[in-house]
């Protein structure tokens, strides 16, 4: 401690250095214990860290008051999450996942900023309140009909980046990751991804994959196979349809691979567009992820095509390709009724499969022409 020269400022620090007096400038080495309890004879609450930031002309602990603030803004979206989430309807619910979400939403940077946004708790409720208008497995919702009274709310910006990240759909391109939720888009965009099958009447050249969009799906006639009951295979993700293609170009190979895509959950008109090629003669083979939107999808695509069978998407299918993982899956009994077994065989491992960790069968499946089945 330096002691100062102005004869008030030394009277003022009068009694808090022990020893002989001291002059002007000269400077002794006192304990810090012994000058808080000092100090601490001046004022009950003073300490000499509050003496020296009022020498400073320094706000007090502003760190400290800064972190406590922050707390108590994390507690309360947490409270307002967990809260909302909670009530959301089931099929909702379980995308969210109540016990998990916050933690979610920490990691992906969410927390930081909803406490950056304007209005931290309006614009949580309103991605709640989009979150709660979600359609059910099997029902689709146009994006513009989501926030009622303003059609493009969703278009761009914080609100429908927060939804994906509540429904644990970001990471993916936002088209695909709305679909997925049941919601479209519009009706030019999206639709159907396809290689070896084209509507009545059209010329694609042999081997072309092309899009199919929602308007014309709507009044799709199918041209029926060179021969009855040839097969094609519906999948969810379009990486199986690109090395479909890229493996019957690379072996040079006559036989066009027929495969349709409808990235990502299809909507109630490609489902219908689907199962409207049973119509024409074709067998169909459909299949998707193992997890509760793939199964959700598949039950979608059957209901529409009740002759197609599910295509590599049993037990022991899942049960060849099944990761280490600590996932929570969501599942009731009826969510595959195509097999019995397999709900409880995902419940007890808790880990979804993708359609890329079956690839190699499924390429070997679409070069020969007919859906197969892993035998355990």
């Amino acid at each position: 401690m330096i002691v100062p020269a102005d004869p008030a400022e030394r009277a003022a620090a009068a009694g808090l250095i022990d020893g002989r007096p001291l002059e002007p400038g000269q400077s002794r080495r006192v304990s810090l214990e012994r000058l808080t309890a000092a100090v601490a004879t001046r004022g009950p609450r003073l300490t000499p860290g509050a003496v020296a930031a009022h020498a400073c002309n320094r706000r007090l602990a502003a760190n400290a008051r800064r972190r406590a603030q922050q707390t108590v803004a994390i507690d309360r979206i947490r409270a307002q999450l967990e809260s909302a989430a909670a009530e959301l309807p089931y099929h909702v619910r379980v995308l969210v996942g109540p016990e998990t979400v916050f933690t979610r939403l920490r990691t992906l940077g969410w927390v930081t900023r909803l406490l950056n946004a304007p209005d931290p708790a309006e614009l949580l409720g309103q991605a709640l309140q989009v979150a709660a208008r979600l359609p059910p497995p099997g029902r689709r919702i146009d994006r513009r009909l989501l926030v009622p009274g303003n059609p493009h709310a969703l278009d761009t910006g914080a609100l429908p980046a927060l939804v994906l990240a509540l429904t644990n759909s970001s990471g993916t391109r936002a088209r695909s990751a709305w679909a997925r939720l049941g919601v479209d888009c519009d009706d030019l965009l999206g639709g159907l991804i396809i290689t070896g099958v084209m509507p009545r009447g059209w010329r694609i050249p042999s081997g072309a994959t092309f899009t199919l969009p929602p308007r014309e799906l709507a009044r799709v006639d199918w041209e029926p196979p060179e021969t009855t009951g040839t097969w094609v295979f519906v999948t969810e993700n379009p990486s199986v349809l690109a090395a479909a293609s890229g493996q019957a170009l690379a072996q040079h190979s006559l036989v066009v691979p027929r495969v349709i895509c409808t990235a990502g959950t299809p909507s109630q008109r490609e489902c219908e567009a689907i199962g409207a090629l049973s119509d024409a003669g074709w067998n169909i083979a459909v299949r998707a992820d193992f997890d509760q939107a793939g199964l959700a999808h598949m039950r979608a695509l059957l209901a529409e095509a009740p002759v197609a069978v599910a295509w590599r998407m049993g037990t022991a299918d899942y049960l060849s390709v099944v990761p280490e993982g600590t996932d929570v899956l969501h599942l009731q009994d009826s969510d595959a009724p195509w097999d019995d077994h397999l709900v409880p065989v995902m419940r007890k491992h808790s880990v979804p499969a993708y359609e890329e960790d079956l690839l190699p069968a499924l390429l070997a499946d679409i070069a020969a022409g007919a859906p197969g089945s892993c035998a355990l």
